[in-house]
């Protein structure tokens, strides 16, 4: 008896649909998005908290000034607000939040840089929290 052997033949496949024009794609703004306004919205509220945190709530400032940097939001704004130690508590929570929401949209935009700097923030603020 001898053995037989199948062999199959394919033609190679090909995109039935053609590709979508690339002007049909939009140019996504991070600066001008819902994630630029959380992100000055919590540099606000780290800028109004009345706790130290040992330095930590100053760097986490500085993270979200970073990243707002390199996307060209402006944070500029009056920090002379300040409040009692539980609302701060609170206000740190609240803006910490609003970060894992920026950080996710970064990650989403493929924007490393930027997640660097708001993984950092969140990072401070946690410790901060921890050390008060």
């Amino acid at each position: 008896m001898g053995t037989a052997s199948v062999m199959a033949i394919t033609q190679p496949q090909t995109a039935s649909a053609p590709l979508a024009p690339a002007s049909q794609f939009k140019t996504v703004r991070f600066g001008d998005s819902a994630e630029a306004d959380m992100l000055h919205r919590a540099y606000r509220i780290l800028a109004h908290g009345d706790h130290d945190y040992k330095g930590h709530r100053v760097a986490a400032m500085k993270q979200v000034k970073a990243a707002a940097d390199l996307l060209g939001v402006d944070l500029s704004g009056d920090d002379r607000d300040r409040e009692r130690q539980v609302l701060s508590d609170d206000k740190m929570r609240e803006a910490r939040d609003l970060l894992t929401h920026v950080l996710g949209a970064a990650e989403v935009k493929d924007q490393p840089r930027i997640a660097k700097h708001i993984n950092g923030a969140i990072r401070q603020i946690d410790v901060a929290l921890e050390v008060r």
